[in-house]
């Protein structure tokens, strides 16, 4: 059974190679998270949110697949 809490692995190649749709569902994917990081005193900060969104969306265009391979489970 697939966990449901992983990105599929589709998903993570379609955003590494700059597909809006799928960079889309990784940030949404993170978004709760990001959300939580972004709290400070008890309110989101913005400008935070907006720092680490950028900064996934960067991750995952600088994102290599070397030495990965996908096993079939």
């Amino acid at each position: 059974m697939r966990n449901k809490k992983l990105i599929p692995f589709e998903v993570i190649q379609k955003a590494v190679v700059g597909e809006p749709e799928a960079v889309d569902a990784v940030l949404r994917h993170y978004t709760a998270y990001i959300k939580y990081l972004s709290m400070y005193k008890g309110h989101i900060n913005d400008d935070t949110q907006d720092r680490l969104k950028a900064k996934l969306v960067e991750a995952i265009l600088k994102f290599r697949f070397d030495g990965f391979v996908k096993k079939n489970v």
